[in-house]
């Protein structure tokens, strides 16, 4: 689908919603390095600074100077607003050439600064005219979300090409991994690898964490040395032309001993359950369910606290959600990771993640990373 296509579905949310246009601007920094996914959506725009302005009849892209060239060339369907001196200034001439005088200019809440809001509402009291004759700031939110959720052909061939790439990374360095390699080492040979081979960067920091450390989800690599014993979860993903792929694989150095071993299969049993058991229709807690039952029924419930996977796209985390309180409702062309773990303080943890879409009414892996080959 055309960047025209997807602005033209836009313009139907916000007629749908009485509102006359959407301001889009991505925040400064996102925590998952993944600036402006909105703005690239609709505009195919990737730099790392600027707004769009829709209306019903208008496409305005709002850059400085740095990137007139790269605006024009990457969104040649908007309008190029050069974005000269102080923002008051030039935001409020931008929401005078839209057109939209006395009507609901709806921007994303969520995605804005104080800053931003703040100087979004003195550029509408700046402008000329009575207030009535100005457009009317509304927060609004998810209405472009509401359609990254659907994934296009398009999108669902670059996410796996994405997978492909973050897989191929994870078995390249899988193999090599001994004792005597720190997490932190770990982790570069893998941002190595993804880089030589083509990626834009990583979709979030890589996660290596050995033994005892492993208990923690969302742990950070050390210089820790990784021993002969240790299980190693590794959780990675990479951007390939703006597509992120996420990736969560538990390995073990040596031979695993029985307790690995037990916690290893309740995981995988979970994993792979879900895969099979989700459907079209599900709420993302009754997805969750279909792998929580399974470790809950093993003894260890309490130690499986996060939700089982979330949407993946534009960015490494977003909708759907599927997680024990989410209502979420699951639908075919969505894309979402499952990814149940057990997590014992003093001992380590295990997670397993794929990454796939829903076809047909049932899940449909991207992800081939092997499973077993590195657990002894």
């Amino acid at each position: 689908m055309t960047t025209d296509a997807r602005v033209q579905r836009l313009r139907e949310k916000l007629a749908g919603k009485d509102l006359g246009g959407l301001f889009v601007s991505a925040p400064a920094e996102d925590i998952h390095h993944t600036i402006g996914a909105n703005r690239r959506y609709l505009s195919n725009f990737s730099g790392s600074m600027g707004h769009l302005l829709i209306t019903a009849d208008k496409a305005f892209i709002a850059v400085d100077f740095r990137y007139f060239e790269q605006a024009e060339r990457e969104s040649p369907n908007f309008t190029l607003f050069k974005a000269n001196g102080g923002m008051k200034t030039w935001l409020a001439q931008l929401i005078g050439e839209a057109g939209i005088a006395g009507k609901k200019l709806a921007f994303e809440s969520q995605g804005i600064t104080y800053g931003m809001y703040k100087s979004l509402r003195d550029a509408v009291a700046s402008m000329p005219g009575a207030e009535t004759d100005r457009p009317h700031l509304a927060a609004a939110d998810g209405i472009v979300e509401s359609l990254r959720i659907y994934k296009e052909p398009g999108e669902l061939e670059a996410l796996q090409a994405a997978v492909d790439l973050g897989d191929a990374a994870f078995e390249d360095v899988a193999r090599r991994i001994e004792p005597g390699w720190t997490e932190k080492r770990v982790a570069w040979e893998i941002e190595k690898y993804a880089r030589e081979h083509g990626a834009e960067g990583l979709s979030f920091p890589t996660i290596v964490a050995a033994g005892p450390w492993g208990a923690m989800p969302h742990a950070q690599p050390r210089d820790h040395v990784i021993n002969e014993g240790d299980g190693v979860v590794i959780d990675m993903g990479v951007n390939l032309d703006g597509y992120m792929s996420d990736l969560t694989r538990t390995v073990f150095v040596g031979k695993p001993d029985d307790k690995f071993k037990q916690i290893y299969d309740i995981v995988l049993t979970a994993q792979l359950t879900a895969e099979e058991l989700i459907r079209t229709g599900m709420t993302g807690e009754e997805a969750h369910n279909l792998a929580h039952r399974v470790i809950e029924e093993a003894g260890y419930g309490d130690s499986f606290g996060h939700g089982l996977g979330h949407g993946v796209g534009l960015q490494v985390h977003e909708g759907p959600r599927v997680g024990r309180t989410s209502p979420d409702v699951i639908e075919d062309g969505m894309v979402l990771t499952v990814e149940p773990g057990i997590y014992l303080p003093g001992w380590g943890g295990v997670r397993i993640e794929d990454q796939g879409y829903m076809k047909d009414g049932k899940y449909v892996s991207f992800t081939h990373a092997p499973k077993l080959d590195f657990v002894g």
